[in-house]
């Protein structure tokens, strides 16, 4: 199987948001190769949620999970302690009020 730098799944998901109108923004640069991407979506009413991919043992699928919720600064705490022990993370702020973020798409799934 092929596996996609970081870098190169970043570029491509920032496209797919952009083609959807969805504004998005990288705040945190992570390993150009291979780091971790968290996804924020903030709903621009003091909420936000973060995702992050997990991969199944048992059935060897990958899927993005949700790692907080709730209100914005509680997220941002949340993706600070992972910040905290894993410097090669990517984080990703998606500013969309009916909190789409298009994770669940074919491809990004």
């Amino acid at each position: 199987m092929i596996r996609l730098t970081s870098e190169f799944w970043v570029q491509a998901y920032m496209r797919r948001l952009d083609l959807e109108n969805i504004p998005a923004f990288v705040t945190t640069k992570g390993d150009l190769t291979a780091g971790s991407v968290l996804i924020k979506v903030n709903t621009l009413d003091g909420n936000a949620q973060a995702f992050e991919r997990s991969f199944d043992l048992q059935t060897g699928q990958r899927a993005w999970i949700g790692v907080a919720v709730g209100c914005e600064a509680e997220v941002d705490m949340a993706i600070r302690r992972q910040k905290s022990f894993d410097p090669d993370v990517w984080v990703i702020e998606v500013e969309d009020k009916q909190g789409r973020h298009l994770l669940d798409q074919p491809g990004l799934e």
